[in-house]
């Protein structure tokens, strides 16, 4: 039980040191390796056409996009 306890407060330490230097610093949490775009791909599935489920999942971002777009547009005139 001493094993765990001491463990865990190390790991209590380590997370609350982290999250001290992220408030003092102010700076946006991102990876160091520059992520799948470093090796170019630009996107996760890189397939040459995407599958039915992500082009109707990106028609349907897209209509909410232009319902929003015109819902500011008729909010601020």
């Amino acid at each position: 039980m001493n094993t765990f306890l001491i463990t865990f407060a190390i790991f209590v330490a380590v997370i609350a040191a982290m999250a001290v230097g992220y408030i003092f610093q102010k700076k946006v949490v991102k990876g160091s390796c520059g992520g799948l775009g470093a090796v170019g791909i630009d996107k996760v599935c890189n397939c040459p056409e995407p599958c039915d489920a992500r082009k109707k999942r990106e028609a349907r971002e897209a209509i909410r996009a232009e319902r929003i777009a015109a819902w500011e547009k008729d909010r601020i005139a």
